[in-house]
């Protein structure tokens, strides 16, 4: 892998895209750390410390970067992006007229991402709006008045927006997989506050042995959860294809094998995104809204949020971390199906004269497809599960806040690593490709 890096380096080509991306990264950390004209910057911190279920914020503020405590101009960040992403995805699947868009090839995913882009600034814009109305009286703005509020929803709007515009250039200008890369940047960027809470409810205060003892512990557990990530990531199942031979004139070409890599995490770290959100958006709003945890309605928010899951004093809560099970694994399955179709995979097959062995083309071999499909879908999204579960189970017997996600954090900075790499491989053999064309 390094040394991989090393050649990308060496290329011009590639030095450039690298470079260019490490910039927009520095602009994304300086605008994190630009307040919002007007704002009270520290009013959401004081807000959150006095929450005692913070792991939902926790998990919002981990996607933000931070930015959303400190109230900067990507206190959004690209929140809105992804709920945006998730809306058109089940929109594909429910308006058989985006379906049909969809199925349009380029052309079809540039008029999707488009209307990705629309909802996204319009969900900017409620969220922003919320916060700045909601919030101003009470003590979010320095003066409650028109200007500053309009000051303050444009800010937001448009911090999301150029956020989501630097995500495509990554990809278009730089080393690929802008979005993700934009995320994986803002979840870096809060590992440390995370890291921060392990050392001071674990090691603060404890003998040098005891600390390095549990420090060890510590680091075997997280290394642990890194590596079962990247066996996720990693594991295929490789099913064998066979192409018949072509007659070309007088000659023929011998018959050619190839294989189909199903990845057994299919749809990477999306589920654990998904169920995560869906999860946290009622605590949140919930939160905002001050409802009372002794209400009707605030004990029902509390078996959704995850700060009450795996604790040992409040078991019936535990009921949420089941529906969260539930969640990941049905929305492994949901997204596995909207971007792997074993039907027009078959057919693919069939008209470019292959087979795989032992199985008839067409219908059987898309089922045979579908049944191998169920199969490691089951196993990526219970390693999906266990990843994510282990740091909130840790987190809710220890009493540990804002460590919730942690699981989560990680899926995503080594699914994003691992891809971003693949990447950077695939541009170097495309480029050393051309380049042996044109010689």
């Amino acid at each position: 892998m390094l040394e991989m890096i090393l050649n990308a380096f060496r290329v011009k080509e590639m030095r450039g895209k690298i470079l260019f991306t490490l910039f927009m990264l520095i602009i994304i950390r300086f605008g994190s750390n630009l307040p919002i004209p007007g704002v009270q910057t520290d009013y959401f911190a004081n807000l959150f410390g006095q929450w005692s279920a913070q792991d939902a914020v926790g998990w919002l503020n981990s996607m933000t970067g931070g930015s959303f405590e400190q109230l900067s101009v990507f206190a959004l960040s690209i929140t809105p992006y992804i709920t945006s992403s998730i809306i058109m995805q089940l929109l594909t699947i429910a308006i058989p007229a985006l379906e049909e868009i969809q199925k349009e090839g380029e052309d079809g995913r540039k008029k999707i991402a488009e209307y990705t882009r629309y909802v996204t600034v319009g969900l900017a814009l409620i969220e922003s709006s919320a916060m700045a109305i909601g919030f101003g009286g009470s003590g979010l703005l320095k003066e409650y008045n028109a200007l500053s509020v309009i000051v303050c929803i444009v800010t937001m709007t448009a911090g999301s927006a150029f956020l989501m515009w630097v995500g495509e250039r990554i990809t278009e200008r730089g080393i690929g997989n802008g979005i993700s890369i934009v995320l994986l940047f803002n979840i870096v960027s809060s590992l440390p506050r995370d890291g921060n809470v392990i050392f001071e409810r674990f090691l603060a205060g404890k003998s040098i042995a005891f600390q390095i003892t549990y420090g060890l512990i510590i680091v075997a557990i997280l290394m642990g959860i890194i590596g079962l990530s990247v066996i996720l990531e990693d594991a295929r199942r490789e099913i064998p294809v066979q192409y018949s031979g072509k007659i070309v004139g007088n000659s023929s070409s011998g018959a050619r094998g190839s294989v189909i890599p199903l990845k057994v995490n299919t749809a990477g770290v999306m589920p654990v995104i998904f169920a995560s959100s869906i999860m946290s958006l009622p605590v949140i709003i919930a939160q905002f809204l001050d409802i009372n945890g002794q209400s009707p309605i605030g004990r029902v928010i509390q078996f959704l949020n995850s700060g009450t899951w795996a604790n040992p004093n409040y078991p019936i809560y535990s009921i949420g971390l089941v529906l969260y099970i539930i969640l990941v694994i049905f929305f492994a399955y949901f997204y596995t199906s909207i971007t792997f179709n074993p039907n027009e995979v078959s057919s693919n097959i069939k008209k470019q004269g292959g087979f795989i062995p032992g199985i008839r083309p067409g219908k059987a071999t898309a089922d045979y497809l579908t049944s191998i499909l169920n199969y490691i879908i089951l196993i990526g999204a219970v390693g999906l599960t266990v990843v994510a579960v282990i740091p909130i189970i840790i987190s809710g017997f220890f009493n540990i806040s804002r460590l919730g996600f942690l699981g989560t954090s990680l899926l995503i900075v080594v699914g994003v690593t691992l891809e971003t790499l693949e990447q950077i491989k695939s541009q170097l053999v495309i480029r050393n490709y051309k380049s042996f064309l044109s010689e």
